[in-house]
């Protein structure tokens, strides 16, 4: 029995590793029946022959009568301009162009056609790049080589060994034929502001726009291609505009409002960054790591990143890297141009919240830095012309009121009149924020002014990164003409609203800052209101309307005492003119005619009415209507006044109070109430007599410069 169950197990196993052996055997043909039908179809697939066509198709093959060459070149076109070409599909092709072994023809079409799908490899690049030393390539093909080069640059999967010729590339650019070209002009200009020995062409001062992306030949099949695909990128192409916790990205139509993640410019593992200590941005997460790597940080390889990060913008503050900054400027001139200018801009919801965060960002970002971005001013004066005044309205007028000194000869044209339309058409609300711009701009000229003058003396540089010296005398010039643009736009505005006290009260808050400009600021200038605001201000029906004007009146007369005090020790010219000066003192006589002595509308007086309309009117002593017991404004005080001082009286007379004991009285009480600046106006502006008159007459004669 043992040697029975022996053999019955020696056949069950020599059975089993049999069935074991067919079926393996049984795979591996099967294994081989899959590989060869992979191949048979990968060779018999269209798209993969075509490659393998202009892989191997050899030089001088004609093109003309060539059915193979078109249906072939057809069928790649296609694929790329629908889907996108992958890598060895970009090499491949891009090779045949560049090596011209069918013509230039060929070459310049396939070239327009050359849209990757996801990456375009270093080596075919620089590749490419080596073609160009054969010298058998038109200029303008050469040129629209280098424009798809720029075009795709940031989708490059390695950039180490494009580095390396990067020597070449620049001397090849600076021949004079492919040098005069625009976008090259633009790049080499900046070449020459910090490295001139590097550039021998002779530049002109003046170009027009040559970056127009906007306008590729290559960027509307790039987007329509990445957006067919998803999107599908990979994470480490600085091109793609997510945000890292952004994992389901929608659709949208504008897509240049989304911050770029923090991404060093040079890969870890290559061989830059092994050779010298480099510290990427992405790496630094607070500030002890800031300052313990100062020397060693790289710069992103997209500057718009740096605004998402506070440490970023510390780093760029402190280095002062002026090609950063221009950098930066360029990224973010493009990406206002392209969302706010060159696109129609949908209304939904999605969007606008987006450029809210965008907007709110930048302004937090040049509020960081103390400074406006040059690339924000020049997108501000063209989107003033079409800008309804409703967008985004506390955004842009925040951004508009960073804007570095305008020269006084431009500012007209690229400032005044696109607001002025708005503002003459606009509610109340937008006048008054129009009015709280110009004077958070105002602020900044003059604090930039006394910043930059205790340094560099007259000739001051109100923005370091903008080239724009101006002297002191021009800085004068366009101060005036802002403070006299909104002098304009604030009588007008008060004629058009009724003298309301809201836009009131923003317009005296701007002359609050002209009155103090050389006492503050230390700018040798004093302009005086226009007879259109301080005569509404004066007769306001609210007292703080006139406290304020009060006050500035003091501030005024302080600066212009400091002001000739100053001129007639040091005998310079502080373009405070005679003609200033007069317009103050009639101002003071007139304020202080109208509230202490009771002198208004008579003849001699700066309102003048006829004594037969004054008779007509029916008011009694129509010339008392405006002293501090008649002004509408402080009636609810003399009243509160004459109850305290005879509560028993059931009549009221308010001129009771011009008695001696009772004015001076009256005016304690007005003090006390809180009318600082008419207190300081009436201690440095009055002289009072020992005995005080009534009436008219209480001796308080205004103390005139």
């Amino acid at each position: 029995m043992a040697k029975s169950s022996n053999l019955t197990r020696t056949d069950l196993d020599s059975s089993f590793e049999s069935q074991l052996s067919v079926s393996s055997r049984t795979s591996n043909r099967s294994l081989r029946v899959a590989e060869t039908e992979r191949r048979k179809n990968q060779t018999g697939d269209p798209f993969v022959l075509a490659l393998k066509y202009f892989s191997e198709v050899k030089a001088g093959t004609p093109c003309a009568g060539n059915d193979v060459l078109k249906r072939n070149l057809v069928l790649v076109e296609r694929v790329g301009l629908s889907r996108g070409l992958p890598p060895e599909a970009i090499s491949i092709m891009l090779d045949y162009a560049m090596s011209l072994r069918m013509g230039g023809v060929t070459c310049v079409r396939v070239l327009k056609f050359l849209i990757p799908a996801t990456v375009v490899p270093q080596e075919a690049v620089v590749r490419a790049v080596s073609w160009l030393c054969v010298g058998k390539m038109a200029i303008s093909t050469q040129v629209l080589f280098l424009r798809w080069v720029l075009t795709v640059f940031d989708l490059i999967d390695s950039k180490d060994h494009l580095r390396a010729i990067y020597g070449f590339i620049f001397s090849f650019v600076t021949e004079e034929n492919l040098g005069r070209q625009p976008f090259l002009l633009h790049l080499l200009s900046l070449y020459k502001v910090f490295y001139p020995e590097l550039v021998t062409l002779a530049l002109p001062s003046r170009m027009r726009s040559g970056f127009k992306t906007y306008n590729s030949t290559w960027k509307v099949a790039l987007c329509a291609v990445q957006k067919r695909n998803n999107g599908q990128v990979s994470s480490d192409i600085s091109l793609s505009l997510r945000r890292k916790d952004e994992t389901n990205s929608r659709k949208r139509k504008f897509h240049h409002l989304e911050l770029p993640s923090l991404s060093s410019s040079i890969q870890s593992n290559s061989s830059s960054s092994r050779s010298r200590k480099v510290f990427s941005l992405e790496q630094l997460h607070s500030f002890p790591q800031l300052l313990d790597n100062l020397h060693c940080i790289e710069l992103p390889s997209q500057m718009g990143s740096l605004l998402g990060s506070s440490l970023a913008l510390c780093y760029l503050d402190y280095v002062q890297d002026d090609s950063a900054f221009l950098r930066l400027n360029f990224w973010l001139g493009h990406a206002l141009h392209e969302e706010f200018l060159y696109c129609r801009r949908d209304r939904s919801s999605g969007s606008s919240s987006e450029a809210l965060h965008f907007l709110n960002r930048l302004l937090s970002t040049q509020h960081f830095l103390q400074e406006g971005f040059s690339s924000t001013q020049g997108f501000l004066y063209k989107f003033l012309n079409v800008w309804d005044g409703s967008l985004l309205r506390p955004q842009i007028l925040g951004l508009l009121s960073d804007i570095p000194v305008v020269p006084s000869s431009c500012i007209s044209q690229l400032l005044f009149e696109p607001l002025m339309q708005l503002f003459f058409t606009s509610t109340l609300f937008f006048k008054c924020s129009v009015i709280d711009c110009l004077n958070n701009m105002l602020l900044k000229w003059l604090t930039w002014h006394s910043v930059y003058s205790l340094e560099d003396g007259l000739d001051i540089s109100l923005n370091s990164h903008t080239p724009m010296n101006m002297t002191l005398s021009g800085f004068m010039d366009s101060v005036m003409e802002l403070v006299r643009f909104v002098g304009r736009l604030a009588t007008v505005g008060l004629q058009l609203e009724g003298c309301h006290s809201l836009l009131l009260s923003f317009i005296l808050d701007f002359y609050e800052t002209v009155c103090d400009m050389f006492l503050k600021y230390g700018l040798p200038l004093v302009v005086m209101p226009p007879a259109g605001v301080f005569y509404p201000a004066l007769f306001a029906t609210d007292p703080v309307s006139v406290d304020r004007l009060s006050y500035i009146m003091y501030r005024y007369k302080k600066n212009l005492t400091s002001a000739k005090c100053q001129q007639q020790e040091t005998k310079q010219a502080f373009h405070i003119s005679r003609q200033t000066c007069q317009e103050f003192n009639h101002y003071l006589l007139f304020m202080v005619s109208c509230l202490w002595n009771s002198k208004m509308f008579l003849p001699g007086t700066a309102i003048e009415v006829d004594q037969e309309l004054l008779v007509l009117s029916k008011v009694p002593e129509p010339w008392t209507s405006f002293d501090l017991n008649h002004h509408p404004a402080f009636l609810g005080c003399a009243l509160d006044f004459h109850h305290k001082c005879w509560p028993e009286r059931k009549d009221i007379d308010f001129n009771s109070i011009k008695a001696a004991k009772q004015w001076n009285w009256y005016m304690e009480f007005l003090f006390s109430q809180g009318f600082q600046g008419l207190q300081q106006f009436a201690q440095s502006s009055l002289k009072r007599r020992s005995a005080a008159g009534i009436s008219g007459q209480r001796g308080s004669q205004p103390t005139s410069r």
